[in-house]
């Protein structure tokens, strides 16, 4: 039986606290010019005068290099700005793709040419990028994809349609996940990446709205849109390794435990106006979990810097992560009866927060693999199955 490679409890130097503070103060600076909103959605709002005022800090692209506009960064260094941006519930949401999972997927499998061509413009907060894997009838099935790409000559013509695709109809780019090949005995063989830019002729870009009524997903359909060798991510056929890489940055950062986290706050200061102990002990439970998901998450930071690409640690970081981000609504919704909670009135910070969560947590385990595939994946590697 394989053993998981173990999570290390990470004891955060001085000079990690001291830049802690220094994203703290330049939010505060950032909310009382009212840069940053205290509302629910927070930093899935897209910004983009936001994202440039962070490509200033130099806070996108933290650990690329300086040759790619990147900073040259520790990976640890990275991991504590991302986790102040989404604990002040900052707009971070238009450059978020790029910066987390696009662009070291180009750093690692990208030309040189592709390096040269976008890295610098997202580290500077101004190119976005949108993920092209799912499909319709295919749920989290991966290899199940029908897009096709048919080589032809000096490219590839991209034939079918991808979904759930959030904010395509803001961004300047796509990472694709197309088959370039048969399926072979796995369903993995005959899988590529490209590069797409999304205003090219024969790409339609259809809201989908949510029962929120809110436009945050589309269809993304393709009608023999020609795509350059130039575009081709990576080695033709090596879409699967590629992918599965990507989705550790996708699955393991604090973006999938601090969603809900604008609730806990607000249910922290409203105990504090209502002390009970029994609330006290609810939230207790809640905040102990979430330094777990804290220190399983700065774990995983660490892991990606010694250049180790932990899937199964990932897998199960996201899947912890989502349960406590689906829990806290519900604890949540229980510390307050209806009467008490209507007797807060409509625009009540705690109420606002608890509507909006109650209406996301279901997604939250479906976004970057759902708890099926994820735990398909842990038993994988300790020999369940």
């Amino acid at each position: 039986m394989n053993a998981l490679i173990g999570f290390s409890i990470y004891e955060e130097p001085n000079e990690l606290k001291k830049l802690r503070q220094e994203v703290r103060d330049f939010v505060d600076a950032e909310r009382q010019a009212g840069r940053i909103r205290d509302v629910p959605c927070g930093w899935a709002e897209p910004d983009p005068s936001f994202s440039r005022a962070l490509g200033r800090q130099g806070w996108i692209g933290m650990t690329w290099p300086r040759q790619y506009g990147g900073h040259a960064r520790s990976a640890m260094e990275r991991f504590v700005v991302t986790e102040e941006l989404l604990a002040a519930v900052a707009p971070v949401r238009a450059h978020w793709i790029a910066d987390r999972q696009s662009g070291p997927l180009l750093l690692r499998f990208g030309t040189e040419a592709q390096r040269q061509e976008y890295l610098p413009r997202i580290a500077a907060g101004e190119c976005y990028f949108c993920i092209g894997m799912s499909e319709a009838d295919s749920g989290s099935d991966l290899a199940s994809i029908r897009t096709k790409a048919l080589q032809v000559e000096g490219g590839w013509r991209i034939t079918g349609s991808k979904i759930w695709t959030s904010n395509a109809h803001r961004v300047h780019m796509m990472i694709l996940f197309a088959r370039t090949g048969p399926r072979g005995e796995s369903r993995r063989e005959g899988v590529s990446q490209f590069l797409v830019d999304l205003s090219l002729p024969g790409i339609t870009v259809r809201p989908i709205i949510n029962l929120a009524g809110e436009h945050d997903f589309n269809e993304v359909v393709f009608d023999d849109v020609f795509i350059p060798d130039a575009c081709v991510v990576g080695a033709i056929g090596n879409g699967w390794a590629q992918v599965t890489n990507e989705l550790v940055y996708e699955r393991s950062g604090p973006d999938r435990w601090l969603s809900t986290y604008h609730l806990l706050t607000a249910t922290v200061a409203k105990a504090r106006q209502h002390p009970s102990q029994s609330r006290s002990a609810s939230i207790a439970r809640l905040v102990t979990r979430l330094w777990t998901m804290h220190q399983m998450s700065s774990s995983i930071a660490g892991m990606l810097e010694r250049g180790i690409v932990p899937n199964t640690e990932a897998a199960l970081a996201k899947d912890l992560g989502t349960r406590l981000e689906q829990d806290i609504p519900e604890v949540a919704r229980t510390l307050f009866s209806d009467e008490q909670r209507d007797g807060f009135g409509e625009n009540d910070a705690f109420n606002a927060s608890l509507r909006y969560s109650t209406l996301y947590a279901p997604a939250y385990s479906i976004r970057g693999g759902t708890k099926e595939i994820l735990r398909g994946i842990i038993a994988k590697r300790l020999g369940l199955r």
